[in-house]
């Protein structure tokens, strides 16, 4: 079986070196073992989903603004 030499950094061969199930299986059988998330979305996936998005009308505009003028910050745990 060919093999290739890579260069990963301490954190990445500590995460690694924890992820083996034994001492005996290798850091192959680890990375093949490993599940990679294909199911994120892109750039181009969230820019359609917001360009799909309906823009808000002014009254909820208004009705946001309204709310966030009364809204006042939490009191300090600092203050006595």
């Amino acid at each position: 079986m060919a093999t290739k030499t890579i260069s990963i950094d301490l954190e990445a061969y500590e995460k690694l070196r924890r992820a083996r199930r034994s001492q005996k299986e290798s850091f192959s059988q680890v990375i093949r073992r490993a599940e990679w998330r294909t199911d994120l979305p892109s750039c181009g996936d969230l820019l359609r989903r917001i360009e799909e998005i309906e823009p808000i009308s002014e009254e909820e505009i208004a009705q946001l603004e309204r709310n966030q003028s009364q809204d006042s910050p939490p009191p300090s745990k600092w203050d006595d």
